[in-house]
């Protein structure tokens, strides 16, 4: 991937600034196709930021307690240049430092084969966004990367890298693939990611919403119709699975397909073939299904409420993407990447938000994840005057949300059995109350051990 991008952008210069030989030598490794110019001293490294495109500051420069003035020395001598920090911990408190000090990026050390790469291409890419006023990706390779609406994963918390690791392992397994995780933590970007790195990437990856789909129009949405099928039939259609033929189909929202709808798609995993509405005889298909939802599927199966013979086929390699609350080490990272997202798409040279917006976003609790902290982010560019600021605050509906839930939040585990026992114990109507979803009260009942 470097070397394409490297290029694409005329082989940018990056330099790595770090005390130990052995470590720059593994940094330089993975920094194949690009020009790399060394040093161990903080001497020389000012004078060589001129025309260069990326400073990495290893994890022995990291470990001193004046890292953090030497970027911001650093972004004073080259406003523009990009920032990537290698450092032996993880934590909150240093992502909201190493944003603030102006670090576009941190990896933890010692990093995992094409961790560093990822971060180094996200890097190159917001330098090209800066001198072309465009994003650049490629969509041949495992991992794609852009902007916005993307198939790229922010995050550094360890969280995040079991995603990926099992991402990387489920991708090459093949196997059928239930996604879980509440509304708006990126489940469709995972079953996007997972085909992308899987043996059928060359092959179409098709979405459907499963509680869009009403049962009179499942069989022709899904298998497809002959012409002359029924009224109205001009043409013969393929259907979505047939479609997807050699690739993937994500089904999404799986929880909320009818019992008629599992039955079909029972039917057309076990025997690997489809009855397509018109024609006598089946239709074989090569796909690989790829599931989400955000409901409790095993609580669904014990209510009778989703068929147990479907879960298993569907539940044979899982991925749990974790809320937005749980990693917010990872915060300062997606706001930059949404910043320099939406800087591009409005023409708008925001370099950070304000000291006071981040403290309160870093204490907001995002029941809607991360669409919420995009959808918010948006708004505050859409608010901005003509003449654009440099550190924007937070609008003042999002403030006052804010200080009513500082208000109004207690104890969370004397919050949760308010709820259940106002609800009768009926989880459904208690995670309603508290704003959650059903998982989310299963894991809250399960960290307080409440039964």
């Amino acid at each position: 991937m470097l070397a394409e991008i490297g290029r694409v952008m005329g082989q940018p210069s990056v330099v790595v600034f770090e005390n130990t030989a052995a470590i720059t030598d593994a940094i330089c490794e993975e920094l194949i196709g690009l020009q790399v110019i060394r040093t161990m001293s903080k001497e020389f490294l000012l004078p060589l930021l001129r025309g260069r495109s990326l400073v990495i500051l290893g994890p022995s420069v990291v470990r001193a307690d004046s890292v953090l003035d030497l970027a911001q020395t650093i972004r004073l001598s080259a406003p523009g240049i990009s920032l990537l920090a290698l450092t032996a911990v993880s934590s909150e408190e240093l992502a909201i430092a190493a944003l603030r000090a102006g670090i576009n990026e941190y990896v933890k050390y010692p990093f995992d084969s094409g961790e560093l790469t990822e971060a180094v291409v996200r890097c190159l890419a917001g330098q090209r966004g800066k001198t072309e006023g465009h994003v650049f990706g490629n969509n041949d390779h495992d991992d794609c990367l852009a902007m916005g609406d993307s198939c790229e994963i922010v995050g550094q918390s360890a969280a995040m890298r079991e995603v990926r690791m099992r991402m990387k392992k489920m991708a090459a397994s093949g196997s059928n693939v239930l996604i879980t995780g509440e509304t708006g933590t990126g489940k469709e970007l995972v079953a996007e990611l997972v085909h992308k790195q899987s043996p059928r990437r060359k092959n179409p990856f098709v979405t459907l919403n499963c509680a869009a789909i009403p049962d009179g129009l499942l069989e022709s949405e899904l298998f497809g119709y002959e012409r002359g099928a029924f009224t109205g039939a001009t043409s013969r259609q393929q259907g979505k699975l047939k479609a997807a033929e050699g690739g993937s189909v994500f089904l999404d929202e799986i929880g909320e397909m009818s019992p008629y709808g599992q039955a079909k798609l029972l039917r057309m995993i076990e025997g690997k073939e489809i009855q397509r509405l018109g024609r006598d005889g089946a239709v074989t298909v090569d796909i690989r299904i790829i599931a989400a939802t955000n409901q409790e599927l095993e609580c669904m199966v014990n209510d009778g409420k989703f068929r147990k013979d479907l879960f298993f086929r569907l539940n044979v390699a899982r991925i749990h993407v974790p809320p937005l609350r749980e990693r917010k080490e990872d915060l300062p990272l997606l706001i930059n990447h949404f910043v320099q997202h939406f800087n591009h798409q409005f023409g708008r040279a925001v370099e950070r938000l304000s000291d006071e917006a981040m403290d309160a976003l870093l204490a907001y609790d995002w029941p809607g994840n991360i669409r919420e902290l995009k959808n918010l982010l948006e708004a505050i560019f859409v608010e901005l005057p003509s003449e654009g600021e440099r550190c924007p605050q937070l609008p003042s509906l999002f403030r006052r949300r804010c200080e009513e839930l500082r208000a109004t939040t207690g104890d969370e585990r004397d919050r949760l059995l308010w709820a259940l026992s106002m609800s009768n114990w009926n989880k459904s109507k208690a995670a309603s109350k508290l704003s959650w979803s059903r998982m989310t009260l299963y894991r809250k009942m399960a960290r307080y051990k409440i039964s």
